[in-house]
């Protein structure tokens, strides 16, 4: 039976050590990290997920800002408060909580925001960064991810590791990260995703299988060899007859793929909550790098 990747237990360890880290600054006069969420609409998920991340940075000791636009405000009014946010000396990283309304253009607001308060990882001059093996903000969700295989010593050098989904946000990142010249990295990765032919080919030689796809239940025990790694990004919630109506699924089929992995991550209480804590920790890279802060 695989042992667990509790993201749970190790997204609280790194949130202590922020607060630890928080709790000097302040002692030392300073003001704290300041993240601001910008929220449009009133999508549940979008405000669950930012009401979760003003808990967090109460937890850490940060100073926290939500401003809410409602699903109507216009593109020209979004940008506006992105270049506020952007000349603010007391922000340190903000965040535009996705998706948003048809009527924005998603790219232009994350090429809008200031690279070096883009504490989510999207914009470009990031991304590419990330790419050449540059210090920068890598996004949350593989920041977790690599964190996580990092602080259970998960080996990676010359594995092979296959990625289901090539999302920018997740699949494409991940490909990157796992094949550079670090720990964890050195990987030989194979990017898969909608259109690839027998995507079980791939995942039965595989030493680690990260799958974000969003489709319940898809990685089977039947289409993973013995003792792999696998970390299940996929989040979904599935209708069913219990009082709350639904439960919560991931994209593996955790019993039939835990009883041949040597390592897996549940869900919930895997990747959710070390992609929560990356952003903590890309705040405070930001404070700590920041060009306001004297």
């Amino acid at each position: 039976m695989a042992e667990i990747l509790d993201g749970l237990k190790v997204s609280k360890e790194i949130k202590q050590e922020i607060k630890a880290e928080v709790e000097k600054i302040v002692a030392g006069k300073r003001r704290a990290p300041h993240l601001v969420a910008i929220l449009v609409g009133n999508n549940g998920a979008s405000k669950a997920y930012v009401n979760a991340k003003v808990k967090d940075c109460e937890e850490v000791g940060f100073q926290s800002s939500l401003v809410k636009f409602p699903s109507t405000v216009s593109e020209s009014e979004l940008l506006e408060k992105i270049d506020e946010l952007n000349k603010s000396k007391a922000v340190d990283g903000f965040i535009v909580q996705l998706p948003l309304p048809d009527q924005i253009d998603q790219e232009k607001i994350i090429n809008a925001i200031d690279p070096r308060k883009d504490v989510d990882g999207f914009h470009p001059e990031n991304f590419g960064k990330m790419a050449l093996e540059m210090d920068t903000f890598l996004p949350a969700t593989p920041f977790g991810i690599l964190t996580l295989l990092e602080r259970y010593n998960i080996e990676t050098k010359g594995k092979d590791c296959v990625i289901i989904g090539r999302s920018k946000i997740v699949g494409r990142p991940m490909s990157i990260l796992m094949g550079r010249k670090d720990f964890p990295g050195n990987s030989t990765v194979t990017l898969t995703h909608s259109y690839t032919k027998d995507i079980e080919e791939y995942t039965k030689k595989a030493d680690i299988v990260i799958t974000a796809l969003g489709d319940p239940h898809f990685l089977k025990g039947d289409m993973i060899k013995e003792g792999a790694v696998i970390v299940d990004v996929g989040i979904t919630r599935v209708d069913d007859d219990s009082p709350k109506g639904y439960y919560l699924a991931g994209d593996v089929d955790f019993e039939s793929c835990a009883a041949k992995a040597s390592w897996i991550t549940p869900v919930p209480g895997g990747v959710g909550p070390m992609t929560r804590a990356m952003l903590m920790k890309n705040t405070i890279i930001a404070y700590k790098t920041s060009v306001y802060n004297d």
